[in-house]
């Protein structure tokens, strides 16, 4: 079904070039509209667990991700103000057939625009979409220009406040939680541990790993606060804001935060799962609209779960259209196979914030049952997640 049919893609981020790889990998005639005018160094670190890392393999990128990320060893928990030990997560040796990556959101980039150029992509940056709406004869792109653009099929993996969403759902206002996020990389201490370390405090948490071979670390800082702050990547906040938020945290952390410069800030907001995922258009059928990664289902950072989901879209979506007999069916399958799994994620996500930010009496309760758990029975404590990581989609 995709042999030469051309196809848009409306954003160069994880989902749209992943995406596009897969799409043109199949024979599909790709187009990727960046609205940036270069693929920039935006973000910082990600984790690639085992489900996301299996559809690169699928995808062939399965030695790229090995040369650009730093394989994880574990997990540790920590409590934040005393900086003592709470429970620790062996990766190597409870899953050692799996593998969790720590990778720069710019080299997982990087790879994945390399992937879909050689897989024939072509990714034409400068191009902003003010508006997509779905007509009877098919979708209509509204450039910045006022241009109208009518490609056959558009999918929309333009992130959080997504044109395509628009069109296909509607908009919706998101929920602020009432937390904000910093994040920010650092040089890292000779022989860094390749340990993801969760620092954990009433109302705070703090996450650290490090990144390009342990040169460097990445921190991603969030804090409880009343004060709205705008959903965005590319918000800027000072330094001694962060380094305050933590004043109370153990000496490891208030070094790290000594040395940030400058840090991202960003509200974090809650937004529902999409409730339509793709609609074929009724004139013409093989014409039409669909989502994925997070304008699809948005979720907080709080299982790394972000990349990979937009990982298993791309792969599911793209043998979807492959294998489907008509384009509705096709956009059917597709939300039927991930709309409930993604929901879920996203609702474990969200208790994972409750879990960090514990306060007393009930953080030490729960500190003394995980460190108890994670001497006695360390692998239940993995196997929590095994329905995440577990599955392979490309399987």
């Amino acid at each position: 079904m995709l042999k030469d049919r051309p196809i848009t893609v409306l954003g160069a981020g994880v989902a749209g070039l992943a995406v596009a790889r897969a799409l043109a990998l199949r024979g599909a005639a790709v187009t990727v509209l960046e609205q940036a005018d270069a693929i920039r160094e935006v973000g910082a670190g990600l984790q690639i667990t085992p489900n996301g890392a299996a559809v690169l393999r699928a995808l062939g990128l399965g030695d790229a991700l090995a040369a650009a990320g730093l394989r994880s060893a574990g997990v540790a928990l920590i409590d934040g103000p005393s900086g003592a030990p709470v429970a620790r997560l062996d990766l190597g040796r409870l899953r050692p057939g799996q593998s969790w990556q720590f990778v720069h959101r710019a080299d997982l980039i990087d790879l994945l625009a390399q992937g879909a150029r050689a897989a024939g992509a072509d990714i034409r940056l400068s191009h902003r979409i003010a508006r997509v709406d779905l007509s009877p004869e098919g979708p209509v792109l509204t450039t910045a220009d006022g241009e109208a653009l009518r490609p056959g099929l558009v999918i929309g993996a333009d992130g959080l406040h997504s044109a395509v969403r628009a069109a296909l759902n509607g908009r919706v206002a998101p929920f602020f939680t009432r937390q904000v996020a910093w994040r920010a990389v650092i040089a890292a201490e000779p022989d860094a541990a390749p340990v993801a370390e969760v620092h954990m405090g009433p109302g705070r948490h703090l996450v650290s790993y490090p990144l390009r071979g342990g040169r460097l670390r990445n921190i991603v800082a969030v804090e409880e606060r009343g004060r709205w702050v705008e959903e965005s990547w590319s918000l800027q906040d000072d330094s001694p804001d962060l380094r305050l938020a933590f004043e109370g945290f153990a000496p490891r952390v208030r070094g790290w935060l000594d040395q940030v410069q400058e840090s991202g800030l960003w509200g974090l907001f809650r937004h529902p799962v999409a409730r339509v995922w793709g609609q074929a258009a009724t004139a013409v059928p093989d014409r039409g609209l669909a989502l994925l990664g997070d304008a699809a289902h948005p979720t907080l950072p709080f299982l790394a779960q972000g990349a990979n989901m937009a990982l298993e879209d791309a792969w599911v979506l793209a043998r979807t259209l492959d294998e489907a007999g008509d384009l509705a069916s096709a956009l059917a399958a597709y939300q039927a196979a991930r709309a409930t799994r993604c929901a879920r994620i996203v609702e474990a996500a969200n208790a994972n914030a409750r879990n960090y930010h514990l306060r007393a009496p009930w953080r030490g309760f729960a500190h003394l049952g995980l460190g108890a758990v994670s001497r006695l029975a360390p692998g239940q404590l993995l196997r929590r997640y095994d329905w995440i990581y577990g599955l392979d989609v490309t399987a």
